[in-house]
């Protein structure tokens, strides 16, 4: 049984809608954020990277930088920038980028459903993003950035959804990257009940994106238990902030690699070896060496792109990690003949996402600091969600979704 609830959302009036929301934190630099917030005193970005506001220099991690952002958003808040509504609502949140369209419901899930695996994760945490999450909501004393949440598509849940999309949105916006964000707000309490209803049949949910905010959530949580002993479960910060989308909305993109070097073998003996490995077929153009189906990779060295498949006796398809394609060319290419054991922390690799397309990384090789590329199929959100339904973590960066949650469009306050 899954527990989500409405909220009273802090969110940008429609004039304002536009210009508040940003990415999210963590898919731009701090010098990028600057330059693209350098005009706009309501970006978001004001509130979920305030390092910007500060001197270049200063160390994002030091209370100035986490007082800044509550500095900013009661600034926004002030300003009547962003307003709270006044009852507890459910949102619905469209994003269309070109022909895709995808539609979640932003609601508050359980701390507690997180804790006992009913949000189920499939990657790692690192501590100091966590660190830096947790002390970014106490300081604000707010979710600013929301958890992107998979469920398994519910036709009930669709046909709720699609009555509300026969109305007007509140908010409508074509952001610079040319992709729409729409908001409608659910306040009739009988489809709040409803909605909260049918989310109780379900087993699980899971975390696509933003496993270090529902790690930082369930934290503030723990904390705001031991200072409050008395509390009932019901307080906001038992809660936090969620966009939820259908598995069959879902749009994941490749997850690229580039690696500098051979070690010490010469291009030749790699690319024997690789021959060993894979089926290879020289193409001569990008376009031909797209993988256009799993275990297809394209690999591209000294300036030929090659089309690569896998031997079928390197597919382990009964075990749902060992039979990821990343995984697949990790335990054939990356650590037997690359030396790559680590790709979290080994600076030889690095990654590449599928929005760059196969053009970044003809250039990335092309310009000499890295040695080949390797273009691969995206994941799928069935492999996805057999991961986290076996209790197992994916590799790093094993997928990209596309199009990417604004942050600001509605925001969860724990005060």
């Amino acid at each position: 049984m899954v527990k989500i609830k409405p909220f009273r959302g802090l969110r940008p009036t429609p004039e304002y809608a536009s210009s508040v929301a940003s990415p999210p934190y963590d898919v731009l630099s701090s010098v990028e954020a600057r330059e693209m917030a350098r005009t706009n005193p309501h970006s978001f970005l004001h509130v979920v990277k305030p390092e910007i506001d500060l001197p270049p220099d200063t160390d994002p991690y030091t209370d100035a930088v986490y007082n800044k952002a509550a500095e900013n958003l009661m600034r926004m808040r002030d300003e009547n920038v962003l307003k709270q509504d006044d009852s507890d609502c459910y949102y619905l949140y469209q994003i269309q980028m070109g022909d895709h369209v995808q539609t979640g419901l932003v609601a508050v899930a359980s701390v507690d459903d997180y804790l006992e695996n009913r949000i189920k994760k499939h990657e790692f945490t690192r501590p100091v993003k966590e660190d830096d999450r947790t002390k970014h909501i106490l300081v604000s004393k707010a979710q600013a950035g929301p958890v992107f949440l998979i469920n398994r598509s519910d036709a009930e849940l669709t046909n709720i959804f699609e009555e509300t999309l026969q109305t007007e949105p509140e908010i409508n916006f074509v952001a610079d990257d040319t992709v729409r964000h729409s908001l409608w707000v659910i306040r009739a309490s009988d489809t709040i009940e409803r909605i909260t209803a049918l989310f109780a049949r379900f087993d699980a949910i899971y975390v696509a994106d933003g496993h270090h905010r529902s790690a930082a959530g369930s934290r503030v949580a723990k904390l705001m238990r031991e200072k409050n002993p008395d509390y009932d479960g019901d307080e906001s910060f038992n809660y936090f902030l969620t966009v939820i989308f259908p598995d069959d909305q879902m749009k994941i993109m490749a997850y690229n690699r580039v690696v500098k070097d051979f070690r010490s073998m010469s291009d030749d003996q790699f690319l024997s070896e690789i021959e060993k490995r894979f089926t290879v077929v020289e193409v001569f153009s990008k376009a031909e060496a797209v993988p256009s189906q799993s275990y297809d990779y394209g690999m591209y060295m000294n300036g030929t792109w090659h089309r690569l498949t896998a031997d079928a006796d390197s597919i382990d398809k009964s075990d749902p990690v060992e039979s990821l394609d990343i995984q697949v060319l990790t335990r054939t290419v990356l650590e037997p003949l690359l030396g790559i054991e680590d790709p979290r922390t080994d600076p030889r690799i690095d990654f590449v996402g599928g929005i760059r397309g196969l053009s970044e990384l003809e250039k990335l090789v092309d310009s000499g600091a890295w040695k080949v590329a390797f273009a691969l199929h995206p994941t799928t959100v069935q492999q996805l969600l057999d991961v986290a339904d076996a209790n197992r973590v994916m590799p790093p960066k094993s997928t990209w979704f596309e199009p990417k949650l604004r942050s600001g469009m509605v925001v969860h306050l724990i005060e």
